[in-house]
Parts: C-alpha cells; structure tokens; sequence
C-alpha cells in the first residue's frame, strides 16, 4: 500500500462546470476537502445549493456561479473571467465536466435542435469559456485546465448520435489547445473515467450489468490528481483510468436548511 501524501489544492481557486452532475458534484466534494476554493457553475439552482452546503462544511466555503452553458454567449463567458479577475485576481483551476445527452438515436432521425445542443454544450461552450478565462489562468503561477472526457470506443458506437461526436471533438481539443501553450503556466489535460452509474449514462442504458461499472466517487480524487502540481505531467494528454474499487455513493442532502448565499459580490 501506498505511503504517499494524497495531492492537495490549498489555496488554489477552482471553477467547475456542470457542477450539479454525477461527477462534478464527486469532483467538488474531493475538491473542497483536499483545501480548494470551488467556484460551482450549473443551471439547477435548487442543486447548487444543497451542494454549497456541503462544501462549506468538508472545506473552504464555495461560491455560486449560476449558468446555463446552452444560453450563455461569448459576453458571458468574459463577464465570468472578469468577475473571478476582480474576486481573486486568478484563477488556478478549471474542470470541464458539463456534457449534454439525450438519448440514443439514429443519426437519420435525430432532431437538429438535438445536434446543435449537444456540440455546443460539449464543445463550443467549452472553447468560449477557456478561452475568456485564459488571462485569469495565465496569472496564476501553475494553472491547469481538466476536460472530462467519454470513452470513445464506448460512446462511438451506433446511435450515440452527436454525443459521439461531440466527445471526440472534446478529447482533440485538449492535445491542440496544450501544444498551443508552450511557455505558459497553464497546461491542458484530460481525464477520461470508466463507467460510471450517473443519470447521463441511464438515459442509454436501462439494466446496466457492466461488472466495471462504478459511482462517480471512484474517480474524484483523479480530477484533484490533474489538477494538483502532481498532473503537471498529463499536459497534452488524456488520463485514461479504470477505478479498481467502487467508492460508496454520496447523495447531496434532501434539502438545505437556508438558502445558500453567494458570498462575493462579484460573483452575483
């Protein structure tokens, strides 16, 4: 058994997209008791709530950064980079695990609303905010940028549709966006886990007997790893991982007992 120190985020700040999904809130979780300050994005308010009031309670108290990544506009994206700019002065840390899903559906009879929703959550949004975030990356010393990937042998198969499509697309951005960053502090990673029980992948598989399969839990503490000093060395590569044990499941509370504030006026 190992002896080494589990990695730390201590004083690091940390936006996380798609925070109310199976494995953003796993991520944030670990995230926040391994030291970090989590910004969390989603749309479901009710969700980030319960989620902010456990954070606060494992870690240093989260922030709340509401945002429907299929409306939001470049102009949102900068409004974003600007508030972080002026709360912290950085940023440290940027997890993209937002992914959009429907169903599994020929690609002859897939709603056109249907594709464009799905490259755009899972691709072009992405790009926007990275890139408006990239000047508040820049000013931290060592900044990492993690993109959640799918496997895409498993969601390359038929009737994957543009999720397919749009994860492949998702995995190329991250060799291209890391050869683009020479000099820099920040580097670019990957992270693609193995199955996982998370209500995007129960909408494909109604009685799920993969033996492999595991809760988001068991590859949390691999997002703290990519984006500690200790995943200097994934830049411009995808961590494949495969948990060997299945960690137990932590359901957020059913409610919270006040409304959760975002702490910030900046981040309003």
């Amino acid at each position: 058994m190992s002896t080494a120190a589990a990695p730390r985020l201590d004083g690091r700040i940390i936006l996380l997209t798609g925070a109310t999904g199976g494995l953003g809130q796993a991520a944030a979780k670990a995230m926040a008791r391994a030291g970090a300050t989590v910004v969390l994005s989603g749309r479901n308010m009710r969700m980030l709530n319960r989620l902010y009031d456990v954070l606060k309670d494992i870690g240093p108290e989260p922030l709340l950064y509401p945002m429907d990544l299929e409306g939001a506009t470049p102009d949102d994206h900068l409004q974003l980079a600007e508030r972080i700019q002026d709360a912290f002065g950085r940023l440290d840390g940027l997890i993209h695990c937002a992914a959009e899903f429907r169903a599994l559906t020929p690609l002859e009879y897939t709603d056109p609303a249907h594709v464009a929703r799905a490259m755009h959550i899972n691709v072009t949004a992405p790009m926007w905010l990275t890139a408006a975030l990239m000047p508040v990356l820049k000013a931290s010393n060592d900044a990492a940028v993690l993109f959640v990937v799918d496997d895409a042998e498993h969601a390359g198969k038929p009737f994957w549709g543009p999720y397919a499509i749009s994860q492949q697309a998702r995995a190329a951005l991250v060799a291209q966006w890391a050869a683009e960053m020479a000099g820099s502090t920040v580097r670019i990673c990957g992270l693609q886990p193995g199955p996982m029980r998370t209500p995007l992948r129960g909408r494909a598989t109604v009685e799920d007997v993969d033996p492999s399969l595991r809760n988001p839990e068991s590859y949390a503490d691999d997002c703290v790893r990519l984006l500690s000093a200790e995943g200097a060395a994934w830049h411009g590569r995808i961590d494949r991982v495969m948990a060997a044990q299945d960690m137990p499941a932590e359901p957020l509370p059913a409610a919270v007992q006040k409304p959760a504030k975002i702490s910030l006026p900046t981040l309003e």
